[in-house]
């Protein structure tokens, strides 16, 4: 009985959470930007705090997670605040100077949908979570809790990794998809047809 109000209890507040994303996102038909301005509140941050985004697994280290081009060149990736909620934070990925969103993309044949940074000109870039070995992982949204898509790093033999956004005073946020829409297509950015957005969420 406790675990059930618990989880009511969590629910509740990922639907209070969604809620608000939608007021500010504009149920996804306004730009990252203009969301990032409507997501401040009266107390601006007289500089951005960046997050870092790690894939975590009990009884495990923390794993980088790094946007990947295709030359193999690896790139940070961070939750951003730039006010003092963080409640709601957007995930970017730090390529050569810009900050790229970074969404769940419409499957094709694959089990489970990919997350990719995509840049001005519509091209995906690679989401992974790298292990202290160098093995590269893929990081996928696995399954869906009504507007809540759960990302996981996935190693062999279906070994699943939260990812999570790390402050630097030691908080965490969970890594989380997005959907504001009954719609399988989101929205569409650069002209890739996106399935869910992904914030670090309290």
């Amino acid at each position: 009985m406790k675990s059930h109000t618990i989880q009511q209890t969590s629910n509740t507040l990922i639907s209070f959470f969604i809620f608000m994303l939608g007021i500010t996102m504009g149920f996804a038909q306004i730009s990252d930007k203009q969301s990032a301005e409507l997501n401040l509140t009266d107390k601006e941050l007289p500089f951005d705090i960046f997050w870092d985004v790690k894939a975590y697994k009990m009884g495990n280290k923390l794993l980088d997670v790094k946007a990947i081009d295709k030359d193999g060149k690896l790139h940070d990736v961070k939750a951003i605040q730039n006010s003092d909620d963080a409640s709601i934070l957007d995930v970017k990925a730090m390529v050569n100077g810009e900050r790229l969103p970074i969404k769940l993309i419409i499957k094709k044949n694959d089990r489970f949908y990919p997350v990719k940074a995509i840049d001005k000109e519509g091209n995906l870039i690679d989401i992974k979570a790298i292990t202290e070995n160098g093995e590269i992982l893929p990081i996928k949204g696995v399954s869906k809790s009504g507007n809540i898509v759960h990302l996981r790093a996935i190693r062999e033999e279906q070994i699943f990794y939260n990812i999570i956004a790390m402050s630097p005073e030691g908080e965490f946020n969970h890594v989380k998809g997005i959907k504001m829409l009954d719609n399988p297509v989101e929205t569409i950015i650069n002209g890739v047809s996106i399935y869910a957005h992904v914030k670090s969420i309290k």
